[in-house]
């Protein structure tokens, strides 16, 4: 498996484009197969968690054309199985999405247990309870999730925490049922409201997304539409950190600066520049960032996903920092990676305590999930010396190319098979 090894101390400068949002674009996915007419869903992220899902619905019959790398048809009419692969599915987290989706239009699913990161317990109880809310049956059977209904029908459900996957996935199968639903205490992330906006240009009947309130009246059938995924926060996010991690100039293009707010805001507060325009934001790193306290929540407050990265930029900044994490409680499973590199990282409980130091040292690492990946690649970039990140795998699930866009920033950095020593020594001597 290829490995990336970087040379650090080069300050990240330049424009980034950013791709579709990848958590939407799964939802959008699954969605797709709730009619039987044509689907066609543009500004997907070529990675590898969205090829996992394609490939899983057209393993249960639905036709699946690429019409380019960033745009996909789908055809549901063929759809011939309710029953999903467990090589697909095992691998992605977001296969639970398929739950809904078949349960709203087949009035049965079965769907292995969700794999994806190990980033601590993501329970399902709260779809299930949204599921039995609208009629259905649910067990779980040899780490299969089997639903089924002999109806869908309408309700109101409150859930007892903010879920993201339950918010959607009750969404995917209360749309065709019948009646109103109605849901308190969503999630209000903005690839929910990008779902909600897909399924009411299908011709669902959805209002209050990105609200505390979501109303649904059930419709009897949705038709085609063509769609395009809002930009992904979490990929601006990195690119945003990594700049102000190197001391660099960064603009990513192609966002909504909306949608960004809680990150600037804590680039703001470690002593960056932050510059927004209608579909970019800059941001420049100043002369000495400095430490603040960071507590990640649900949208809008600052997300989990960007955890990790922020984590990365206070152990360069002067000062002692916290970061608390409340969503996932082993998220903090790259903070030894990190120490090996030089930072001065304790954790507590659920919050680390970083004193930061004035550079980071290149090492060997491993990544242990995509996001804490994507922060160990920038902890490279920002050391001394030469850094080699394995577990390259996980940062593809979630980003299209990303040594290639470091790359036309000026980092020095190259995805390299660890057996290949003589590209390996060819690098090192290059770096030294």
């Amino acid at each position: 498996m290829e490995q990336y090894f970087i040379k650090g101390g080069n300050p990240l400068k330049g424009t980034v484009d950013i791709c579709g949002a990848k958590n939407a674009a799964l939802a959008l996915i699954a969605a797709a197969i709730l009619t039987q007419e044509p689907v066609v869903i543009s500004n997907l992220p070529d990675v590898s968690d969205i090829n996992l899902l394609l490939d899983a619905i057209a393993q249960i019959g639905a036709v699946v054309e690429r019409i380019d790398r960033h745009k996909v048809k789908i055809i549901g009419a063929t759809v011939h199985s309710c029953v999903l692969n467990y090589e697909y599915i095992s691998k992605i987290r977001a296969s639970y999405y398929l739950l809904g989706s078949l349960l709203g239009r087949f009035h049965q699913a079965e769907v292995a247990m969700p794999g994806g990161c190990v980033i601590g317990a993501r329970p399902i109880d709260q779809h299930i309870k949204g599921f039995e809310a609208l009629g259905a049956v649910v067990d779980l059977e040899d780490g299969q999730i089997k639903a089924r209904a002999d109806a869908l029908t309408g309700n109101h459900i409150y859930f007892d925490v903010v879920s993201v996957g339950a918010t959607i996935n009750v969404m995917l199968a209360a749309v065709l049922a019948d009646g109103n639903t109605i849901i308190e205490n969503p999630a209000k992330e903005p690839h929910v409201v990008d779902l909600a906006n897909m399924l009411n240009s299908m011709g669902a009947h959805i209002r209050g997304a990105g609200t505390d309130v979501i109303r649904i009246r059930g419709v009897k059938s949705l038709h085609k539409t063509d769609y395009t995924v809002i930009p992904d926060q979490i990929e601006a996010g990195t690119f945003l950190f990594a700049g102000a991690a190197t001391g660099g100039d960064v603009t990513v293009n192609n966002v909504i600066p909306k949608h960004l707010e809680s990150i600037t805001a804590k680039l703001e507060d470690i002593g960056c520049f932050i510059e927004e325009y209608d579909e970019a934001v800059r941001v420049v790193a100043g002369p000495q960032l400095h430490g603040t306290q960071v507590k990640t929540l649900p949208y809008p407050g600052f997300p989990t996903d960007m955890q990790p990265q922020m984590t990365v930029a206070l152990t360069v900044s002067e000062g002692i920092s916290t970061v608390t994490e409340s969503i996932f409680e082993n998220r903090f499973k790259y903070a030894g990676e990190l120490a090996r590199m030089g930072a001065r990282i304790k954790i507590e409980a659920n919050t680390a305590i970083i004193t930061g130091v004035k550079h980071l040292k290149g090492a060997q690492v491993s990544a242990p999930d995509l996001r804490a990946g994507a922060a160990l690649t920038i902890a490279g970039l920002a050391a001394q010396g030469v850094t080699q990140v394995g577990g390259v795998e996980y940062i593809q699930r979630g980003y299209e190319d990303f040594d290639v866009k470091l790359r036309s920033l000026g980092a020095d950095i190259r995805k390299i098979d660890p057996a290949d020593q003589e590209a390996i020594e060819q690098f090192r001597q290059k770096c030294s």
